[in-house]
């Protein structure tokens, strides 16, 4: 008997960066919802009166409620940017490796970018 595995696992592979890009729009999917459970609690608050929303401002307000609020926005703009990259696979175009490792990069650098311009833009009018 063989002490090999009988299918692939994680450690036969080397991580690429198709694999890196596959498991974060996973886990940024899972992001949005929690941060969409943020968005929800803010409108709750908003809704139940001056006390209740001075408690959410508060929080959103500070430091880490920016940290918290920049990354749920990097996860929505990556999100977004990847979605349209398998939309684009779905009809048939960018299969090709070069392609796809390019719309890859691509992807990571619209999203922080689009991210930057959101929080730039947002921020200029406070």
């Amino acid at each position: 008997m063989s002490s090999r595995p009988l299918s692939p696992h994680l450690q036969v592979y080397r991580p690429q960066l198709t694999s890196a890009l596959s498991i974060l729009h996973r886990m940024t999917g899972v992001i949005n919802v929690l941060g969409t459970a943020l968005l929800t609690w803010w409108l709750v608050a908003l809704a139940a009166g001056p006390d209740a929303f001075a408690i959410v401002q508060g929080f959103l307000g500070s430091p880490i409620g920016y940290v918290v609020l920049a990354g749920w926005s990097l996860t929505v703009f990556y999100h977004l940017c990847n979605g349209i990259r398998h939309l684009f696979w779905d009809a048939g175009y960018g299969f090709e490796l070069a392609n796809v490792y390019r719309s890859g990069v691509a992807v990571l650098v619209v999203a922080v970018l689009l991210t930057a311009g959101a929080w730039g833009a947002g921020l200029a009018l406070l």
